[in-house]
């Protein structure tokens, strides 16, 4: 049996504010940018350059209140997603569109105050001291990685080995 594999990770910046929508069956739905930067020297000249790279980010499910309450433009975000691909029709001809589908978030920080993840909820993820999200709706078991089908321990449960 063959396998594949569509996993998209990315660390960046927010470029806009949130955009929320709603989809013809009621879905709602939240498209961000992210923009990740590259930065290089050149062999030959030893001049330094820099590029910027600008990702489309949709965002499905509980993660959308998530997006729509916490993320700002200027935030700095870690995201787990798949590749996907859309063609629209407009008036010059087919229009291509490239967007990364987040099952996972992780707030790594941001440029304006406040910030924390509420004490509701199994959100999973986190580390790196930043507030972690999953896109899962189910109970327990989810999309985490890990093993052994143990659903993750609330993030107010006493009995944890959390040090703080």
């Amino acid at each position: 049996m063959s396998r594949s594999l569509n996993k998209v990770m990315l660390i960046g910046n927010v470029g806009n504010d949130p955009e929320i929508r709603a989809t013809s069956s009621g879905a709602r739905v939240a498209k961000v940018s992210l923009a990740t930067n590259r930065s290089w020297t050149d062999r030959n000249s030893g001049q330094k350059n820099e590029k910027t790279e600008w990702h489309r980010l949709t965002f499905f499910g509980r993660l959308v209140d998530v997006v729509e309450q916490w993320v700002k433009k200027g935030d700095r975000l870690y995201v787990e997603g798949r590749i996907e691909y859309s063609q629209t029709e407009g008036d010059s001809g087919p229009k291509y569109w490239t967007d990364i589908v987040i099952t996972e978030m992780v707030m790594l920080g941001s440029t304006g105050g406040g910030g924390g993840s509420g004490d509701s909820g199994n959100y999973g993820g986190g580390g790196g001291g930043g507030a972690g999200f999953s896109g899962s709706d189910g109970g327990g078991g989810g999309t985490g990685s890990g093993g052994g089908g143990a659903s993750s321990p609330s993030m107010t449960d006493p009995d944890d080995d959390l040090p703080f």
